[in-house]
Order: structure tokens, then C-alpha cells, then sequence
């Protein structure tokens, strides 16, 4: 196990900026159907995935499918940095606490994983909507020039920083069960596979405590399947929160942002729960789970290249 060094947190915030990155650009054109989806713009509310995207490209252009990446790749690199370092750090943390207690060790990475979530949320969701209002913005009907132009004119007619915080409070809400979630099955379906699979699931490694690592395709199956559990039970809170960020784009939807439960309230009042709490559900499954995969992959493959433990000690044989 690595120790707690500048040198330790230093390459940590650099392999979780990078699998950030990696991760998000890899959905992007799903992650753009899905917030035009959710907050049910008037041009696409009535598509499914394929169709949306397809229109996406006849009414725009093929790089409209990545609007609002540039400020996605501005939020995520500070925002994935400091996810899996603080989840690195309050592991750490809770190990020590909790030595003494078998029976608590089970919960560390569920606890760590959404106590880095939410510190991670509440350094970077400004970012988050701004990039929401980029990516819901339309050929012919921008509101926006950028992300500056964006952040500055929220923050003037809206409320300051109130309102770069709109629906922060349903983020935390699905943040402490989606990120405590993905850690926690990440890392036990990753010791499943180090003990009961490892003749096909990993490769030798001195440099890893116990010497051995997952194979690549192994760590894309268990983030994918760790992705998809994480989502199931935070994604009503995830509609919420960009029902919230949108809300002021325009007169008809600004009864969304007076509030976290009225606006949960509203949504399934009005669309109830498949149509409106999870609206988008098939498309979150299918961004979710290559995006945890490629995150928690990309990130793992990255600290082994700046030479970090995996953390995890498996005796075989």
C-alpha cells in the first residue's frame, strides 16, 4: 500500500484527471442526447437514443454531438482528480479508523467512495452547469457564446452563485448512493476476480501488492457492471438535478427550480416514474456503464504507470 505522500497524491490527481477525461469523451454524443432527453427540449422530446442522435446531426452538424465537452473536459479533470484522490485519502483514512473492527471494513469504500463524491461535487458543479446549459442550447437558439460568456451571465441575472449551484442538493442526494455504490462493487467484484479468477482474470505485476493486476478486459467488465448497479438507484435524483440547472433557459420550465423535493414532486406528477423520473434510463445504461468501465479502467492502468499500488492483497496458490 502506498504511503501518504506529495509524490502519492500528486500522481493520484493526475491518473484521475486523465481517466476523467478519457471516460466522458468516450460518451459524450450520449451524454448530450441524454440532458436534451431528460429536460425534454422541445426539438428532441419526442426521439428516442438513435433518433435523437441522428436528428442531432441533420439539424446541426456531426460536432454537435460533443457540445458542451469543452466545458465537460474544464469541470471533469478537477472534478475525476478529486474523486479518486479523496477516495484514496479517506480510505486510507478509514482503514486506520477502523483496523480494529473486522466487521466495519466491508463499508470502507462504500463510505469513502460518497465522501469523495460529494467533495469532489462541491469543488466543480458550477462547471457542471454551465456545461448543461451548453448542451442543451440548440442551432439558432443560443443563449451562450461559452463557458465564460455562460458562467458571467448566470451569475448576473440568475442569482450569483445560488444559481451556478441550482439543483446541487439532488446531486448530493444521488452522489452519496451512486459514487458509494460504484466504488464499493468495483472494488469487491475486482477481489472476486483477483481470487476465485485470477488464472483468467489477471496478469503478473511485482510492482502491486500480491503481484498481481487485472487484465484490462477484466476491469472494464467489473466498472461497467459496477456502473450499472451505482445508476439504477441514484438516477431520479440525476433528472432532478438537470430538470434544476435548465429550469431558467426558458418561462415554461422555471417552475423547476424552486426547490429539490418540489421539483421531484412535479416531475412525477406530471411524467410519473418511467416517463418521468427515469426518463433517459436507457440511455444512462448505455453511457454509464462504458464510462465507469473506461473511467475506473483508465485510471487503474494509468496508476500502475506512474508506478502506484492497486491496493489490494490477494494470496493465491
Amino acid at each position: 500500500m502506498d504511503t501518504l505522500t506529495a509524490s502519492f497524491v500528486a500522481k493520484s490527481l493526475v491518473a484521475g484527471g486523465v481517466a476523467g477525461m478519457c471516460a466522458k469523451t468516450t460518451v459524450a454524443p450520449l451524454d448530450r442526447i441524454k440532458i436534451l432527453l431528460q429536460a425534454h427540449n422541445k426539438h428532441y422530446k419526442h426521439d428516442g437514443v438513435l433518433s435523437g442522435l441522428r436528428n442531432i446531426v441533420a439539424r446541426e452538424n456531426v460536432w454537435a454531438l460533443y457540445k458542451g465537452n469543452g466545458a465537460q473536459m474544464v469541470r471533469i479533470f478537477p472534478y475525476a482528480s478529486t474523486q479518486f484522490t479523496s477516495f484514496e485519502l479517506y480510505k486510507k483514512m478509514l482503514t486506520r479508523m477502523w483496523g480494529q473492527y473486522p466487521s466495519l471494513r466491508g463499508a470502507t469504500s462504500a463510505l469513502a467512495g460518497s465522501a469523495a463524491g460529494v467533495t469532489a461535487v462541491f469543488l466543480t458543479y458550477p462547471l457542471d452547469t454551465i456545461r448543461a446549459r451548453l448542451a442543451f442550447q440548440v442551432a439558432g437558439e443560443h443563449v451562450y457564446s461559452g463557458i465564460i460568456n455562460a458562467a458571467i451571465t448566470i451569475f448576473h441575472t440568475e442569482g450569483g452563485m445560488r444559481a451556478l449551484y441550482r439543483g446541487f442538493s439532488a446531486t448530493v442526494c444521488g452522489m452519496i448512493p451512486y459514487a458509494g455504490l460504484s466504488f464499493y462493487c468495483f472494488e469487491q467484484m475486482k477481489y472476486l476476480c483477483m481470487k476465485y479468477l485470477s488464472h483468467i482474470a489477471c496478469r503478473p505485476c511485482e510492482k502491486n501488492t500480491g503481484g498481481l493486476v487485472l487484465k484490462v478486459p477484466a476491469k472494464l467488465l467489473c466498472g461497467g457492471l459496477a456502473g450499472a448497479v451505482a445508476q439504477s438507484f441514484s438516477y431520479p435524483f440525476d433528472v432532478t438535478r438537470r430538470r434544476m440547472q435548465l429550469a431558467w433557459m426558458n418561462e415554461e420550465t422555471r417552475k423547476f427550480g424552486m426547490g429539490m423535493v418540489d421539483t421531484l414532486r412535479l416531475i412525477y406528477q406530471q411524467d410519473g416514474i418511467t416517463r418521468g423520473l427515469y426518463r433517459g434510463m436507457s440511455i444512462n445504461y448505455m453511457r454509464a456503464i462504458p464510462m465507469v468501465a473506461v473511467s475506473f479502467s483508465t485510471y487503474e492502468v494509468t496508476k500502475q504507470f506512474l508506478g502506484l499500488d492497486t491496493g489490494l492483497s490477494i494470496k493465491t496458490g
